[in-house]
C-alpha cells in the first residue's frame, strides 16, 4: 500500500489540453492559489531533476511570485506527520500508514516553502476542503476562484477541483503546475476536471489572465471590456464572443433576469441605471456610455 515509484514523464503542454466546457476567467480579485501536498514525503517517489518534477516546482514557483505580487491569498495543504489510526480514517484501506511511516519528511520542499501571511493548512481527506475551513475562509475574504496546483492531480488535485465546483467556487487546475503517478492519471485528471468541474489551463495561460485582471481592475469599473468579462460571465461565455455594438438581447439572449442582476451590482458601484434604460439600446458600447454619465451625473449631485 506504500506510494508508487513514478517513472519521467513528459509534463503536458498548451497544445495536450482538452477542451474547456466553461469559460471562467481567472481574476485576481477572485482568486486564491492552492499549493497541494508539495511535501518531501509525496515527491520523493518521482525521478529527481527530471520531468515533470522540473516543470512542476519551476511553474509553482512562478504562480507564487505572480500571487505574491498581486496579493493574491496562498493557501498551502500539508498532511500531518503522525496522524492516528482514527485520524487516518479510510486513507489506512488504500494507503496503510503513509506519511507516519517517514514523518521527517513531512516538510513542504525548500522550493515553495510558505511565506510570512500565507496559510497552512492541515491536509486529512483527498479534498483540502474536507475536514477544514478553506471554504469558510474564502468566505470571508470574499474569494470565490481556487487555482489548483501541486499533487497528484488525479486524487486530491481533482477531487478538491471537484468539491470547489459543489460549493460554486470556480477551480482552475493549472496542468502543467501538477503531477500524477503517470502521463496517464494526469491526462485523465485534467480531461475529466475540463468537461465536469473546472478550467484547465497552463502555467502561461494562468499568468496571462491574473495579469489581464490587474489590467481590468485599473479601468473604469463601466469600460466596455469590464462589461464585456462581466456579460460574458453571466451567459458562461468567452468574452471575445460579444462585439462593442453586438445586440445582447436578440443576438446573445440576454434575458431579464440576467440584465436586472446586473442593475443591482451597477447601483451598488454608484450609476443609477434602470431596467428600462439598459433594455431600450441593449449593447456594451452604449452601456458603457449610459453608465459612465450616470457616474459623472452622481459625481456632480
Amino acid at each position: 500500500m506504500a506510494l508508487p515509484t513514478i517513472l519521467p514523464y513528459s509534463m503536458p503542454v498548451a497544445a495536450d489540453l482538452p477542451p474547456n466546457r466553461a469559460s471562467w476567467t481567472a481574476d485576481p480579485r477572485r482568486s486564491v492559489l492552492l499549493v497541494h501536498d508539495m511535501q518531501a514525503y509525496f515527491l520523493n517517489v518521482f525521478a529527481a531533476d527530471q520531468s515533470p518534477v522540473t516543470e512542476l516546482l519551476a511553474h509553482i514557483q512562478a504562480l507564487l511570485a505572480q500571487c505574491r505580487k498581486l496579493g493574491i491569498p496562498i493557501v498551502y495543504t500539508a498532511q500531518p506527520g503522525e496522524q492516528s489510526r482514527e485520524e487516518r480514517g479510510l486513507l489506512f484501506d488504500f494507503w496503510g500508514e503513509g506519511i507516519n511511516k517517514a514523518p521527517h519528511l513531512k516538510y513542504i520542499v525548500p522550493e515553495l516553502m510558505p511565506a510570512e501571511g500565507d496559510i497552512v493548512l492541515d491536509k486529512w481527506r483527498y479534498s483540502a476542503f474536507r475536514k477544514s475551513n478553506l471554504a469558510e475562509r474564502m468566505k470571508e475574504i470574499g474569494r470565490d476562484q481556487l487555482i489548483i496546483s501541486g499533487i497528484y492531480a488525479h486524487i486530491g488535485c481533482l477531487m478538491t477541483a471537484s468539491e470547489a465546483f459543489m460549493q460554486d467556487i470556480q477551480a482552475f487546475m493549472v496542468a502543467d503546475a501538477l503531477a500524477d503517478f503517470s502521463l496517464e492519471n494526469h491526462t485523465m485528471a485534467i480531461t475529466y476536471a475540463a468537461n465536469r468541474c473546472a478550467v484547465v489551463l497552463t502555467t502561461e495561460q494562468t499568468l496571462a489572465q491574473l495579469s489581464a485582471g490587474t489590467a481590468s481592475s485599473a479601468r473604469s469599473p463601466f469600460h466596455v471590456d469590464v462589461l464585456r468579462e462581466q456579460v460574458a460571465q453571466l451567459l458562461f461565455e468567452a468574452p471575445e464572443r460579444f462585439g462593442d455594438h453586438d445586440h445582447l438581447i436578440d443576438v446573445h439572449g440576454l434575458d431579464s433576469i440576467r440584465v436586472m442582476s446586473l442593475v443591482e451590482v451597477w447601483r451598488k458601484q454608484g450609476a443609477e441605471v434602470t431596467f428600462v434604460e439598459l433594455a431600450e439600446q441593449p449593447t456594451l458600447a452604449n452601456w458603457s456610455k449610459l453608465l459612465q454619465s450616470k457616474m459623472s451625473v452622481g459625481a456632480h449631485v
